[in-house]
């Protein structure tokens, strides 16, 4: 699948907004943290990439209610769904000058009953971008940092009606964001959340 940048301009990828706050104090320390041990921006990019997958609970893995959205928060209350760990992981990355997208796929629910719109982001390293999950591991799932061919929590199945969106995006999809922001709780969330994009 070719992935499509929806703005032609890489440094949109490495902007700081409401939601991807890499200029909060945060976000900064947990760079400088993640920073100290990695010898280059591949190290630092894998180091922070394993850091959101396993030490920020998926909140439906761990049961948590709140909902964030906002990477700084998500990084401080050290819970989120999908979508806010993509948040989390994107500031961690664009905070060291790693450009990086939103971008989602169309999934199955677990129960079989519809989809949902699941979030994650792409890297950009030697001139191509490379999608990565930081969902979080779990019986069945086992997601991978990866340059070289993707190790994603999974693969759509297109007989399911799945999709993997091939847009790139700057910022979250408003639809994402919408039901993120509207959300008083987790178990409202999972009634609201996006079904297509």
């Amino acid at each position: 699948m070719e992935l499509i940048q929806n703005t032609p301009d890489l440094s949109a990828y490495l902007a700081a907004d409401e939601v991807i706050d890499h200029h909060h104090p945060v976000v900064r320390e947990t760079v400088a943290r993640l920073a100290r041990r990695a010898a280059d921006s591949y190290a630092y990019a894998q180091a922070a990439y394993e850091f959101v997958r396993d030490t920020i609970p998926h909140s439906a893995d761990s049961g948590d209610p709140r909902v964030t959205w906002r990477a700084s928060v998500v990084l401080e209350q050290r819970t989120g769904i999908c979508y806010a760990k993509a948040h989390a992981l994107a500031a961690l990355l664009r905070a060291e000058d790693i450009p990086t997208a939103l971008c989602y796929q169309r999934l199955a629910q677990d129960d079989g009953d519809g989809h949902v719109v699941h979030g994650l982001v792409a890297v950009r390293f030697n001139g191509a971008w490379h999608r990565q999950d930081p969902r979080g591991n779990k019986p069945g799932v086992d997601a991978r940092f990866s340059l070289d061919g993707e190790r994603l929590a999974w693969v759509p199945d297109e007989k399911s009606n799945e999709v993997d969106y091939p847009v790139l995006y700057a910022e979250p999809h408003p639809a994402v964001l919408g039901a993120l922001k509207a959300a008083p709780d987790r178990p409202y969330l999972w009634k609201t959340l996006p079904t297509a994009l």
